[in-house]
């Protein structure tokens, strides 16, 4: 790459993942600002520093680059608890999902979701997200540590197991009809379904 690549307009010519982070990073903020009716690509493409054609050889759609977009922002804001055991960490884990939520982040999420109502793109592109993400890795990876430490059985390793206290915890969100839960819920689906079921597995039914 010459000097002349390197630099224009007195800033640094960027390529590559960092180009496709710095588009990533402004997407997410015109969600978090302008939400996904507001996102353009031209607002992104300003905000990034680029060209449109940068973003579209990247996602070939609004709908992809904001769904791109959200995710990038909930990975960057994930952090996976060690507390040093399994109920602490599922705790924690629970406790920032369900302030996930009400967060901007879940609020970002919300709006994608109610847009996606009338935008089939984005609601295909945010059901193909739904599969395996960062969220998923996070309680497979307590469940590893916790039968690492002999604290769970190695039967315990499955994604069932693994994803059971979201799925509770989503759940009461429908019935609740708004996506908050108090803490004594998050502490019942730990300590009276999921804990119990890891443990069970150590002989599961056949």
């Amino acid at each position: 790459m010459t000097a002349a690549d390197e630099q224009r307009g007195g800033t640094t010519r960027r390529r590559g993942a960092a180009l496709e982070d710095a588009i990533l990073r402004a997407a997410a903020a015109e969600l978090r600002e302008a939400g996904y009716a507001g996102m353009t690509m031209d607002r992104v493409a300003h905000r990034a520093g680029t060209n449109k054609n940068a973003i579209y050889r990247r996602w070939p759609s609004r709908a992809a680059l904001g769904v791109a977009a959200y995710r990038h922002l909930a990975d960057a804001e994930l952090r996976v608890p060690d507390t040093g055991t399994l109920r602490g960490d599922a705790l924690a884990l629970l406790r920032a999902a369900n302030e996930t939520w009400s967060s901007p982040q879940g609020a970002v999420l919300r709006d994608l979701l109610t847009a996606a109502a009338d935008t089939p793109d984005l609601l295909t592109l945010l059901r193909a997200q739904s599969g395996t993400t960062r969220t998923d890795a996070a309680w497979w990876t307590l469940l590893t540590r916790a039968v690492a430490r002999g604290e769970a059985p190695p039967e315990s390793l499955h994604p069932r197991v693994a994803g059971t206290p979201l799925t509770l915890l989503r759940a009461e969100y429908a019935s609740r009809g708004f996506p908050e839960a108090p803490d004594e819920t998050l502490t019942e689906i730990i300590d009276e379904v999921f804990l119990p079921l890891v443990r069970g597995r150590a002989h599961p039914a056949r």
